[in-house]
C-alpha cells in the first residue's frame, strides 16, 4: 500500500500484479501490470500525479496518475539482483532500491535511469559481521539530515550510512532478524521490530546496546530472565504528536500459545496498549499523518489496514479506535459468492426503494468523522439507464448492489437463513442437514424488477418466494410447503405413508387440480421414516418454530422444501423462474418439475420428465426396475445421516464453499466421477470441466472441455437423463384457432426439447385467490442440439415482447387502501389468412439458436452458433438499436446475434477460459452490459455497446487534483541560529550523472511506456494540471505580496511613531543636568 498524503489517495497492490486506486467515494481506479507478477512496494510521488510500483520480477514502474486511465511512462528491468526494498523521499527525484544481495542502487524516477552511486553490501557492514549479511529489508533518510541513510540487513544489522562520505558513521547490531525499521521525527532514535517479538529503540549517537528493549505481548518472567519468544513484529511504525504521548503500532508479536487468535494490529499510546482483532490476516497497514515532512510531528489521525479480503480504517483520535465506515464495494466476498445476477435498465423507482430499507440497516459504533480518503474528483458523465447486480452468497445471503455508476453500492442485504433454525453444534447436528458448513448457500436467482418479487434457490434443495413490503411484520409461522419429487419413473417404490403427502401429479393433456393440503408449518411434523427403515418425507433444513419478525423490505411468502423419498435426498434444483402476472413458481430438477401458487400456497404441477412429452417421448426411456428393498442394520441407519446419504450426490466444494469458488476447475475436479459432477449442488447454473488441450483424439474425447456438460447435464449421455435448465412465462398462441394469446410456460430441458405448458390464470383479484390455476400440457415445441440455455418471444415485427408482470403493490396494506394490482400483459395483433402467425418464440441452446413462428410451429430462421465448442451462457438482450442474442462461449469468445434474422453482429475471443468460477458468473444484460467473477472477490463489468464505450472517459473520475504542497515546518529561531534543524542535501551533485557516473547497462533495461494517444492525453492532462498549480502560485503570490506591503505600510507607521516619541523626549531632556534625569 502507499498513500499520498497531500493528493488523499490510496494505492493498492496486488499478487496478480493489479494496481487499485482510492479517492473519495465514488473515485476508483483499476490498472494491470502486463506482467502479472506480484506487487511488492509502492511510493508515490507525493502531490506530483505519480506512483512508482517494485514488482516480484525485478522491475520497477512509474505510473502517471494525471489522466481518467494512469499509465506507465517508465519501466526498469533488474537483470541481475532481485529487488526486496525501495524508498523514494518525499520531494525527491532519486529512488533507492534494495536488493536480496544486500546492495543498494538509486535510480532518476525523472528518467528512469541508474545512477553511477552504488552502496555495496560489504563497504556498508565492513568487519562488523563475518557473515553476508542477507537482503535488505529497510532504507529511510535521517528526517533532519537527508545526507545520512539508514539500512537495515535482514540479519539484525542496520548501518547509518554518510552519503557525502560514502562510508558508515554507525553500525548497530542485534541478534534477531529485523523485519522493519521505524524514525523519531526528531532524528536521534529509531525503533527496529525483530523476527522475535521484541522492539529495540536505538539512540544513533549509541550503538553499542539497544536505549530501551520491550516484548509488547511476551510475558515478563518474575526472576528478571529474558522474556519468552513471540511470532515475528512484520511491521512498526512510530508516530508521533505535539500535545501527548507518541503512537507505536505494530502487527504481529502475539506469543506463540495464542493458538487460534485472530490476526491483530496492537496499537501502544502511552501507557496503554489496545490489541485489534481482524477477520482476515493482515497483508500491510499504514499510519495516515497530518504532515507529508518526516522532520514534523506526525499527528497521526488514521490508521489504513490492508486485510487478505478486506480494507479497514482505524480512528486514532476517538476513545476505542472505532472503525471508519467503508464507502468503498469491499464486501462483496463477506461471504463467497455462489451466483449472480445482473440487471440493466430496470425501473428507476426500484433502486431508491431498496436504498431507503436499507439504510437501516447499517451497523452502529461507527467513527462519526468523514472517510479520510478523500481525493480525487467524481467523472461528469452517467448513463442513461439504471443497473442493478444481485449476489448470492454462501452463508445464505443476498446482497442488492446500485451498478449504475463505476463503482457499486451496497443498497439492500437480505438473510435467507433466518426462515430456518439456527445451526447446531456438531454432536447436536439434525441428520437431515446436507452440509456442515453452509447449509443455506443460494444457487439460483429469479427477481422480477416490476413487481419486486424475489425467488432463491438453496443448495438445500429449498426455494423461498419474498415480496417487498415498507411495513414491518411479524411472522407466527412460517407458510412453508413440503413437495415430494419422485425419482425417474418405476426408480424408486411408492412409499407407504399418508395421502396427505402423496405428490400431485398430473396427467399430460389434462387439467390439474390443485393440491388441498395446507401447507406444513413444521417439518418435524412429517419427518417419518418409511416401513422399511428408509427416510422418507424429510426435509433437508428444520423450518424456524418461533415467530419471525421481518422488517420493512423483503419479506417471506412461501417456503418450499423438496423432501427425502425412500432413503433418497432430493436432487438439486437446475432452474428456477417466478412470475408476478400469474402468481406462480416453476423450477426443475433431474426428477422433473413443479409449478407452486405462491399466492394460493398450493402445488399445482409435479411431474417427471417422461410424464411431460406423454406419449410422445421422443427420449424412448425404459423404465427403471424398482430397487430390492434391503433391511438396514440399525448401525448402518445411525451413520446414514443426510450428509453421509449425500456423499456421492454433493461434490466436496459444498462442504468448503467458505474457503470455496477458488478452485472450481483445479485438478480436485478432475478426480471426482462424472456422477459427482454431475450433482454438485455449488454450481448449479453451470460446471463444467476444463481441458484446454488442443488434441481431439477419441479416446480423450470424453473428457475434453468441449465435450463435456453442464454440472447438472453431467454423463446425460451415458445414462441419458434429462434435467430441466430453463423456463419461459408468457402469453402465446398454442392453435391456430385461437385468436386470444394465452397465459404458459415454456419449459427447456438438458436434451434440446422446448415444451409448452398452458395455464388458466382466473381473471380478477377475488376469483385468482379463489379458484384454482388451470394446467394442461401441449407436448413438444422444438428441439435443438444441445441444453436449452434461453428462451423469449418476440412479436410480428420482431421487437421483443418484455415479460408479463403485476406492478408492485404494498403486500401488507389493509385491503380497503390497497391499490388493485396492474397486470401488463401484451395482446397480441390479430393474424391474418395471409400470415397466419404473429409471433415469434426464440429458443437458444448450447449449441445453437432458433427462432420460430408461432402458432405455426414452423422454423423460420435456424444459426449453429458453434460446433467445436459449446455455449455457456445466453441472454436475449435489448440494445438502443435492436434486440440481439448474447453469447459467451466456453472457447472464450463472446458472440451477438440479430434477432428475428439470427444474423451474426459480434464475435471477439474476449477471454481464454481458464476458471469455472468465470463460467458460473458469467451474465449478460441489456444495453450491452456483461458482468462476471474475475476472482473469488472481485467483480468484472464489461461492454459490448459502442455508446457506453464512448461515454466512457467522461464517467471516469480524475484521480490528480491541483493542490499546493502544505508548507515546512518553522525550525525556529535558536535552530536557525545554531544549526539544530533539517539538513538539506543537494542529491543531484552526489547521484547525477557527472558525480557518480554512469552504471553498469548490464544491470538494468530500461523500457519506455506506452506512448500514442493515452501518452498524449496524460501529457495534456499534466499542461491543464501545471496551469491550475501555476494559477493558483499566482494567486498566492499576489495575495502574499499584497500582505507584505501592509506589513510594510504598519512598519513605516510604527517607525513614525517612535520617531515623534524620541524627539519629544529629546526635547524635554534638553536643558537638564545629568542628575537631574
Amino acid at each position: 500500500m502507499a498513500f499520498d498524503p497531500v493528493q488523499k489517495i490510496l494505492a493498492i497492490g496486488t499478487q496478480s500484479g493489479a494496481l487499485r486506486l482510492f479517492g473519495r467515494a465514488g473515485v476508483e481506479c483499476f490498472c494491470q501490470h502486463e506482467s502479472g507478477s506480484a506487487v511488492i512496494q509502492l511510493e508515490f510521488l507525493v502531490n506530483e500525479g505519480a506512483l512508482v510500483s517494485a514488482l516480484a520480477d525485478d522491475s520497477i514502474h512509474l505510473w502517471n496518475l494525471r489522466q481518467k486511465l494512469p499509465a506507465i511512462l517508465h519501466s526498469l528491468k533488474f537483470n541481475r539482483e532481485r529487488i526486496t526494498f525501495c524508498h523514494l523521499p518525499f520531494q525527491s527525484k532519486w529512488l533507492y532500491v534494495g536488493t536480496e544481495r544486500g546492495n543498494i542502487h538509486i535510480v532518476n524516477v525523472e528518467s528512469f535511469t541508474l545512477s553511477g552511486y552504488v552502496i555495496m553490501w560489504n563497504k556498508a557492514i565492513e568487519l562488523s559481521s563475518k557473515t553476508h549479511p542477507g537482503p535488505v529489508v529497510h532504507i529511510s533518510d535521517n528526517p533532519m539530515d537527508e545526507g545520512k541513510l539508514l539500512i537495515g540487513f535482514e540479519c539484525g544489522i542496520v548501518v547509518l550510512w554518510d552519503l557525502k562520505s560514502k562510508k558508515a558513521d554507525y553500525r548497530y547490531s542485534y541478534d534477531e532478524a529485523i523485519h522493519s525499521v521505524a524514525w523519531h521525527h526528531e532524528g536521534k532514535q529509531f525503533v527496529c521490530s525483530h523476527s522475535d517479538g521484541t522492539l529495540t529503540t536505538w539512540n544513533i549517537r549509541a550503538p553499542a546496546k539497544p536505549a530501551q528493549i520491550i516484548t509488547p505481548h511476551g510475558k515478563q518472567p518474575k526472576d528478571g530472565k529474558k522474556p519468552e519468544p513471540c511470532k515475528p513484529i512484520l511491521k512498526v511504525e512510530y508516530k508521533t504528536t505535539r500535545a501527548g504521548d507518541p503512537f507505536m503500532i505494530l502487527c504481529g508479536g502475539l506469543s506463540y500459545d495464542t493458538v487460534g487468535r485472530r490476526p491483530c494490529l496492537t496499537v501502544m499510546h502511552g501507557k496503554s496498549t489496545a490489541v485489534l482483532e481482524m477477520d482476515y490476516p493482515i497483508v500491510d497497514f499504514l499510519t495516515l499523518c497530518e504532515t507529508p515532512y518526516p522532520n514534523d510531528f506526525q499527528e497521526p489521525y488514521a490508521v489504513v489496514v490492508l486485510l487478505e479480503k478486506d480494507l479497514v480504517l482505524i480512528d486514532l483520535a476517538q476513545i476505542g479506535y472505532p472503525i471508519f465506515e467503508n464507502p468503498y464495494p469491499l464486501s462483496i466476498h463477506e461471504s463467497p459468492v455462489t451466483c449472480c445476477e445482473y440487471f440493466a435498465d430496470c425501473p428507476a423507482e426500484v433502486i431508491p426503494a431498496l436504498y431507503s430499507e436499507g439504510s437501516r440497516q447499517k451497523r452502529q459504533g461507527f467513527s462519526k468523522k468523514e472517510w479520510p480518503i478523500s481525493g480525487g474528483n467524481w467523472g461528469q458523465g452517467t448513463l442513461s439507464f439504471s443497473e442493478m447486480i444481485i449476489t448470492g452468497h454462501a452463508d445464505g445471503s443476498i446482497k442488492f448492489w446500485d451498478a449504475s455508476a463505476l463503482m457499486l453500492q451496497v443498497l439492500y442485504k437480505l438473510k435467507t437463513a433466518k426462515v430456518f433454525e439456527k445451526p447446531r453444534s456438531k454432536e447436536e447436528k439434525s441428520s437431515t442437514e446436507i452440509v456442515d458448513e453452509d447449509p443455506f448457500a443460494i444457487q439460483i436467482l429469479s427477481w422480477c424488477p416490476e413487481s419486486r418479487v424475489l425467488c432463491v434457490a438453496g443448495v438445500s434443495a429449498h426455494v423461498i418466494v419474498y415480496r417487498f413490503s415498507k411495513q414491518e411484520v411479524t411472522t407466527e409461522v412460517v407458510q412453508l410447503l413440503e413437495v415430494r419429487m419422485q425419482c425417474e419413473l418405476n426408480e424408486v417404490e411408492s412409499p407407504e405413508c399418508g395421502g396427505e403427502q402423496a405428490s400431485a401429479v398430473s396427467t399430460p393433456g389434462t387439467s390439474s387440480s390443485p393440491q388441498t393440503s395446507l401447507p406444513q408449518s413444521h417439518p418435524s411434523s412429517s419427518s417419518n421414516n418409511s416401513s422399511d427403515g428408509l427416510r422418507d418425507n424429510v426435509p433437508c433444513l428444520k423450518v424456524r418454530s418461533s415467530p419471525l419478525k421481518q422488517s420493512p423490505g423483503y419479506q417471506v411468502e412461501l417456503l418450499i422444501q423438496l423432501v427425502w423419498v425412500s432413503g433418497e435426498p432430493p436432487q438439486q434444483i437446475t432452474s428456477l423462474t417466478v412470475n408476478s402476472a400469474y402468481g406462480l413458481v416453476a423450477f426443475g430438477s433431474g426428477n422433473g418439475l413443479a409449478v407452486v401458487d405462491y399466492l394460493q400456497k398450493t402445488l399445482l404441477v409435479n411431474v417427471s420428465n417422461a410424464e411431460l412429452y406423454g406419449s410422445t417421448d421422443p427420449h424412448h426411456r425404459q423404465p427403471h426396475s424398482p430397487r430390492k428393498t434391503r433391511q438396514p442394520s440399525a448401525d448402518t441407519l445411525h451413520k446414514k445421516s443426510c450428509m453421509s446419504g449425500l456423499s456421492n450426490f454433493y461434490s466436496e466444494s459444498v462442504k468448503k464453499l467458505r474457503s470455496s469458488y477458488l478452485s472450481l476447475c483445479d485438478g480436485n475436479d478432475a478426480s471426482a466421477t462424472p456422477e459427482e459432477r454431475c450433482k454438485s449442488p455449488t454450481s448449479a447454473k453451470i460446471s463444467r470441466k476444463i481441458n484446454m488441450i488442443a488434441d481431439h483424439k477419441d479416446d480423450a474425447r470424453d473428457n475434453s472441455f468441449s465435450r463435456s456438460r453442464s454440472s447438472s447435464v453431467a454423463s446425460i449421455d451415458r445414462e441419458s437423463r434429462e434435467v430441466i435448465s430453463s423456463f419461459y412465462f408468457c402469453d402465446w398462441l398454442s392453435k391456430k384457432s385461437e385468436t386470444v394469446a394465452v397465459p404458459s410456460l415454456w419449459v427447456g430441458t438438458s436434451l434440446g426439447s422446448m415444451l409448452a405448458i398452458a395455464l388458466t390464470v382466473p381473471s380478477t383479484p377475488e376469483q385468482r385467490m379463489q379458484q384454482p390455476v388451470g394446467v394442461s400440457f401441449c407436448g413438444p415445441v422444438v428441439r435443438l442440439k444441445g441444453g436449452i440455455l434461453r428462451m423469449a418471444q418476440l412479436d410480428a415485427s420482431g421487437i421483443l415482447l418484455p415479460h408479463v408482470y403485476e406492478s408492485w403493490y404494498e403486500p401488507n396494506a389493509p385491503e380497503e387502501e390497497r391499490e388493485q394490482p396492474r397486470r401488463h400483459r401484451l395482446t397480441s395483433p390479430p393474424s391474418s389468412q395471409e400470415n397466419p402467425d404473429c409471433q415469434y418464440a426464440v429458443v437458444c441452446s448450447e449449441k445453437q439458436a432458433k427462432v420460430v413462428a408461432l402458432p405455426s410451429q414452423n422454423c423460420v430462421y435456424e444459426h449453429n452458433i458453434t460446433e467445436t465448442s459449446f455455449v455457456l451462457r445466453a441472454d436475449v438482450v435489448t440494445m438502443t438499436t435492436g434486440v440481439a442474442i448474447a453469447c459467451f462461449c466456453a472457447n472464450g469468445h463472446i458472440m451477438t446475434l440479430s434477432l428475428p434474422s439470427l444474423r451474426p453482429l459480434l464475435d471477439v475471443n474476449y477471454l481464454p477460459l481458464t476458471d469455472m468460477r468465470i463460467a458460473r458468473t458469467f451474465c449478460f444484460s441489456n444495453q450491452g452490459q456483461a458482468l462476471y467473477l474475475t476472482s473469488p472477490t472481485e467483480i468484472q463489468r464489461i461492454t459490448y455497446s459502442q455508446e457506453t464505450y464512448d461515454n466512457l472517459q467522461e464517467m471516469l473520475g480524475e484521480l490528480f487534483t491541483p493542490v499546493e504542497t502544505p508548507e515546512a515546518p518553522n525550525r525556529g529561531f535558536f535552530k536557525g541560529l545554531f544549526g539544530g534543524g533539517a539538513q538539506s542535501l543537494d542529491r543531484e551533485d552526489l547521484f547525477g550523472e557527472v558525480a557518480a557516473g554512469k552504471a553498469s547497462r548490464s544491470l538494468a533495461q530500461h523500457i519506455p511506456g506506452p506512448g500514442g494517444m493515452e501518452g498524449m492525453k496524460g501529457a495534456a492532462s499534466g499542461v491543464v494540471g501545471e496551469l491550475a498549480r501555476a494559477r493558483i502560485a499566482l494567486d498566492e503570490r499576489g495575495q502574499k505580496l499584497g500582505e507584505l506591503e501592509e506589513r510594510t505600510a504598519a512598519m513605516m507607521a510604527s517607525a513614525d511613531s517612535f520617531s515623534k516619541h524620541a524627539h519629544d523626549i529629546m526635547l524635554k531632556c534638553k536643558d537638564k543636568k545629568w542628575y537631574q534625569l
